[in-house]
């Protein structure tokens, strides 16, 4: 497939800023210590989940059909919890990164086959959980400080009995007035990437980085945002199949972005105040938004942007 190198570079330049300075280590306990004790009130209880035996495949379908990130693996009968699958594993698992060897090395490239697969071989199985005792306070420190989107909540047994996200913590949080502006929290240093970019390539730069989202930048202009969802709805929802002819990986992953590019772009400005892009993001149910200035990417900011805000007030 032709693809235009030159624009993949002057991608991959467009943004490299500065980011904003370090505020200092947040000392969690103090900013939250009305809401310690009490996860299990802001956590999903019905927790939805599939077995280890459950394939690949149906794995993803369930998440593209509820719209999750992540999902729990669990034993059936014990209900304990046995690790957790993720829009990240399924793009890695899709040429990003080593758990392309599914598909490459044991299936010789095959997609097909290697989507049935049972999930077990794909999961992560060294996971961060909280206790089903843990405080609001808990969840803010691991979310910051490990930088993960969401945890599953177990009991003294190892038993699923929740789970909590970034949007569960934003939730409770923009409730806290705080006196900053979206330029004040959102980074500035993004790497980007162009509408003809190869899907293969996009993930392969979201595993590498460990990125949720990439820019779309065409001629210095915003043309969209690719998620890790929209890959991964891209396999869920089997559109991936109406491209396959010989049932080779290749076919699909040489596929420019701009086929998956969702056209409903939702952005805010650098000096909306921080409260209100929070509601934003709740409202349009999005994880991210770019950041425009006079028709220009100036930053994004995400999720976990507005939790490490908003647990400093």
């Amino acid at each position: 497939m032709h693809t235009n190198d030159r624009n993949f570079k002057q991608s991959d330049k467009l943004l490299k800023m500065p980011g904003k300075l370090d505020r200092g280590p947040v000392e969690f306990k103090s900013h939250i210590v009305s809401r310690e004790g009490d996860i299990m009130a802001i956590a999903t209880r019905e927790v939805v989940s599939v077995p280890p035996t459950s394939t690949i495949m149906g794995a993803v379908e369930k998440m593209t059909g509820c719209g999750f990130r992540r999902l729990p693996v669990v034993d059936p009968g014990s209900g304990k919890l046995r690790g957790i699958i993720t829009a990240g594993d399924i793009i890695n698992f899709m040429g990003g990164g080593d758990k392309f060897n599914l598909v490459q090395v044991r299936h010789s490239g095959n997609l097909r086959a290697a989507i049935n697969e049972p999930v077990r071989t794909l999961m992560t199985q060294q996971l961060t959980t909280l206790p089903d005792s843990a405080s609001i306070a808990d969840a803010v420190e691991i979310i910051v400080t490990r930088k993960v989107g969401g945890m599953p909540i177990t009991d003294s047994d190892g038993v699923l009995v929740g789970m909590v996200t970034e949007r569960d913590i934003m939730k409770v949080l923009a409730t806290e007035k705080v006196d900053l502006c979206v330029n004040d929290i959102m980074t500035t240093s993004l790497r980007v990437t162009d509408p003809d970019c190869p899907i293969g390539k996009v993930t392969r730069d979201m595993t590498t980085h460990q990125f949720r989202r990439l820019p779309v930048v065409s001629s210095d202009v915003l043309y969209g945002i690719i998620t890790t969802s929209d890959i991964m709805k891209y396999l869920g929802t089997k559109k991936v199949f109406d491209q396959l002819i010989t049932g080779d990986v290749a076919e699909v992953m040489g596929l420019p972005v701009r086929n998956l590019v969702s056209s409903n772009l939702v952005t805010t400005s650098p000096d909306k105040g921080v409260n209100e892009a929070a509601r934003q993001m709740l409202d349009r149910n999005v994880g991210g938004l770019p950041v425009i200035e006079s028709t220009r990417l100036v930053g994004l900011v995400t999720e976990f942007d507005m939790v490490r805000a908003l647990a400093r007030t």
